[in-house]
């Protein structure tokens, strides 16, 4: 989200850049590092075993959250981009539901987005034991105990995201020089950008992949884009109002398709009590299809 507010906030025209960015980062998040981290997870553990709810959750959310970023504006905008009015009932309506979501993601629904031990056994519990009946701590409670290393991670996170800010107004410039020279596609830079942002989650999901960690796959690959378009579809939006830029959100029907595909077989892939490596092969090719129709001539 900063790294994109920022390009925008730079100088030239970046009408699509926010839309390229995070659909780039959606079909990689739900495709690319879905599909490896299921492959080699399932390669190594033969089946893995999800926390079904949890991936309920975060699905749910990724289909509200992308109709409204990126099929509604080509039908109830003009031109690809929400009208004024349009803009604020779609930014309020998205960051309540995020807030929503958080509240219950760190409370009474705690349980839903943490590994299921029982189901990920390979071995039977010869004497299974009834699930744990504590309450879920309170995020005030969570608060008050790890105060102080969330006040450093913060201070941590700030230091780190002013240097990105600062440069991404000088690497906006050259990258479209960059890709206007080799004559690549506009999507390409919204590519780029995705790879910089997802990178970190996409080792980290890999590893748990490795580790037969499922729902923490899930929580990185799904839980990441869920807080990408939950955030960055509000911000850019009130970005664009703020300083009358156009933000152009509808995609193009290749990349609907695409998109919908995805969701749906995110949907296939994790309704079902195992996930094996050949569920990461269909994510795989779904990615190369996209690669296909980014690189296609407009």
């Amino acid at each position: 989200m900063v790294l994109i507010s920022a390009v925008m906030l730079g100088p030239g025209d970046h009408a699509t850049i926010a839309r390229n960015s995070v659909m780039a980062a959606t079909m990689i998040g739900l495709s690319l590092v879905t599909g490896l981290a299921l492959l080699i997870g399932g390669l190594r553990h033969n089946v893995l075993r999800p926390n079904r709810a949890g991936v309920s959750a975060y699905l749910s959310l990724l289909v509200v959250l992308l109709a409204a970023a990126f099929a509604l504006p080509a039908t109830l905008g003009i031109d690809g981009t929400y009208t004024p009015s349009q803009a604020i009932i779609v930014v309020a309506l998205t960051v309540a539901l995020y807030v929503f979501f958080l509240f219950r993601q760190t409370g009474a629904q705690a349980d839903d987005f943490r590994e299921d031990r029982d189901a990920s056994s390979r071995q039977p519990d010869p004497a299974p034991q009834p699930p744990s009946r504590h309450a879920a701590p309170s995020p005030r409670g969570m608060l008050r105990e790890h105060g102080p290393e969330i006040a450093a991670r913060v201070g941590v996170l700030l230091a780190t995201v002013v240097p990105i800010v600062v440069v991404s107004h000088d690497m906006a410039g050259l990258l479209d020089d960059g890709l206007g020279r080799l004559g690549a596609p506009a999507a390409v830079s919204g590519v780029l950008i995705a790879l910089i942002v997802f990178l970190p989650e996409a080792i980290t999901t890999i590893r748990a992949a490795w580790a037969g960690e499922t729902q923490r796959v899930s929580n990185l690959a799904h839980g990441a884009l869920v807080s990408c378009v939950g955030l960055t579809l509000p911000a850019v939006l009130v970005i664009g109002l703020l300083t009358r830029q156009s933000v152009v959100l509808a995609e193009s029907p290749a990349n609907l398709a695409l998109l919908a595909v995805s969701l749906l077989l995110s949907l296939t892939t994790f309704s079902g009590p195992r996930v094996t490596a050949l569920h990461g092969a269909t994510h795989l090719v779904v990615f190369a299809l996209y690669g296909l129709a980014a690189f296609a001539p407009a």
